[in-house]
């Protein structure tokens, strides 16, 4: 199975593959809306307004996982999303991680880039996944890395001739 043929389901319910985005560079985020790393929703806001135009898709996936820190509803989530930091990127239905019920996407992107000392288990809220426009998980960033920290590694996964 490749990273395009994993189903998702929007925060609104509908259900797609991942084949929407292919051919784009992916940061795919697990966020809640109570986390000490909440703020970097603006971050992460600004890199898709930023790069969109160039090929950047932001994908947010809900999770309350972690000290119970995303615990609305779809409808709280967005209006949390919409009036806090102005989110325009996709967001997705509230998912686990961790564990034996974890999506099949984290399953997928904690084997392909595992972290610390090769441990595929999630740290907390925020861990960002970058993966380029041929669908390989390129790097994976602890929920402490601002956006704005990787902004180099996005720009240069956008660069006409990157793979």
């Amino acid at each position: 199975m490749s990273l395009y043929d994993i189903p998702v389901r929007t925060l609104e319910g509908k259900e797609q593959t991942l084949a929407a985005y292919q051919g784009k560079v992916l940061l795919i985020v697990n966020v809640a809306s109570e986390c000490g790393y909440t703020p970097q929703y603006q971050g992460l806001q600004a890199l898709y307004e930023k790069y969109r135009g160039q090929g950047l898709e932001v994908l947010g996936f809900p999770c309350n996982q972690f000290g119970q820190q995303e615990p609305g509803a779809a409808a709280d989530i967005r209006a949390f999303c919409d009036t806090t930091f102005r989110v325009s990127f996709p967001l997705f239905e509230k998912i686990e991680v961790n564990g034996p019920a974890a999506h099949p996407l984290y399953q997928y992107l904690k084997h392909e880039k595992p972290g610390v000392l090769g441990t595929e288990k999630i740290k907390w809220n925020f861990t960002k996944f970058l993966v380029d426009r041929s669908g390989a998980v390129v790097k994976r960033y602890a929920p402490a890395d601002e956006p704005a920290s990787f902004d180099a590694a996005v720009a240069a996964l956008l660069a006409p001739g990157a793979r």
